[in-house]
């Protein structure tokens, strides 16, 4: 797993942080989600950067939860995101 501190098993500050938006949206494999779980339990200062992200992200949905992006936007986000996936992949298997 990227972002840790030499054990694959516990990931540090940096990297759960990074990783809180994916984690909130159900984004990431199971097994990073039990790591990043446990960090947050074990850890109080990510655990309330989590709460102030998950908030942020409730607010967000109940303010504009309604609304969709136009067509085209969603079109060049997805070309963007397949691009970004394949690069992140790519970063993950190198030794």
């Amino acid at each position: 797993m990227s972002g840790v501190n030499g054990d694959e098993k516990e990931p540090d500050c940096g990297f759960v942080l990074s990783e809180v938006y994916l984690y909130l949206d159900l984004e990431c494999s199971e097994d990073r989600r039990s790591l990043i779980q446990k960090h947050l339990d074990d850890c109080t200062g990510c655990l309330r950067e989590y709460g102030i992200e998950h908030e942020v992200k409730a607010l967000v949905a109940r303010c504009c939860g309604d609304e969709t992006a136009p067509r085209e936007l969603r079109e060049r986000l997805r070309i963007k995101l397949d691009q970004l996936e394949v690069q992140v992949e790519t970063r993950e298997y190198l030794p």
